[in-house]
């Protein structure tokens, strides 16, 4: 049988932890009266770490030029056979009319990729012209991004946020319809 004096016990702490609830300030900000240095969250998630890699032809990127708009992340390596087998449908979806852009990101010297230049060298060869292809030498973003087998991919939304992270293989149709709920 319970004992009055836990019951009550109990009563008390929960109506506590109801009012103190009332209280708690929200984090949100109202679009209205938003200044330039809020950035409203639209998307669930935390954050995507910034980076600024160099592509292929040495032109730098970073994720902030891309801010407003939502990206794709696909990080493979050159040994994959899973990554090299999707390289033809990565171009045609980089190539497609769509609502997000999309970026694929190798680590030179990270997890027995190439060293740079072979990679350029053996991507050189190969006819992906739609492909827009980062260097991240030695992993450290993929590092950022808790980046563990190939492929992976991270979907990222136009607010900034980091929506989901992939494992594995997505055909295209899967990939768009991963962004058809993200802002």
């Amino acid at each position: 049988m319970w004992n009055i004096k836990l019951i009550g016990a109990l009563l008390i702490a929960s109506l506590i932890t109801l009012s103190l609830s009332g209280c708690a300030r929200s984090n949100k900000t109202n679009v209205e009266n938003k200044t330039n240095s809020e950035v409203k969250a639209m998307n669930q998630g935390s954050r995507a770490a910034d980076f600024e890699l160099k592509d292929l032809q040495g032109v730098n990127h970073k994720l902030s030029d891309y801010a407003g708009k939502k990206v794709y992340i696909k990080y493979w390596a050159s040994w994959c056979s899973i990554c090299l087998a999707g390289l033809d449908e990565m171009n045609t979806l980089a190539g497609a009319d769509k609502d997000f852009e999309v970026i694929n990101i190798v680590s030179p010297g990270f997890r027995g990729e190439k060293n740079s230049e072979d990679f350029k060298k053996w991507f050189s060869g190969l006819e992906y012209k739609n492909l827009t292809v980062l260097l991240d030498e030695g992993g450290t973003i993929a590092n950022k991004y808790e980046v563990r087998g190939y492929p992976t991919s991270v979907v990222i939304g136009s607010d900034g946020t980091l929506v989901k992270k992939i494992v594995g293989h997505y055909n295209n149709e899967k990939i768009k319809s991963e962004f058809k709920d993200v802002k």
